[in-house]
This record gives C-alpha cells, sequence and structure tokens, in this order.
C-alpha cells in the first residue's frame, strides 16, 4: 500500500496564488510601474519577483514527490 496522498493541481493551491501575488508585485516595483522607485528598489522588486517564482516551483516539487496526482 502507498504512502502517497492525493493532491489538487498546482493553480487550485493557496502557494500558487500568493506567489502569484509575490511575483505580480515585484514585477509591478521592478518594470518602474511606480515612478518612485530607486534603482536599489528596482533590482530588490526583480530578486522579489524571482525568488517567489522559485520558491513555488521548489514547494510544488517537494509536494509532488511525496504525493500523486487526483484522477
Amino acid at each position: 500500500m502507498s504512502s502517497k496522498k492525493p493532491t489538487k493541481p498546482g493553480w487550485q493551491s493557496t502557494e500558487f496564488w500568493l506567489s502569484l501575488v509575490a511575483v505580480i508585485c515585484g514585477a509591478i516595483v521592478a518594470g518602474d510601474v511606480v515612478s518612485e522607485t530607486s534603482t536599489v528598489g528596482k533590482a530588490i522588486g526583480a530578486v522579489v519577483s524571482v525568488l517567489g517564482a522559485l520558491g513555488y516551483t521548489a514547494s510544488r516539487t517537494a509536494v509532488k514527490v511525496n504525493t500523486v496526482r487526483y484522477e
């Protein structure tokens, strides 16, 4: 008997939506949508955006290693 538990698709998870918000906020700052942002602020926005995307990817990979998809 398998100890793996079924999991939802990624877009239905809370971590997806929170990561999406972090990526969008970082992209807004890095993309100069906010006009008062300095060069350092833009760099920080880009880093936040990239780290949010990488964090989500790592999190989903860890979940999928120990679970099976709903069929």
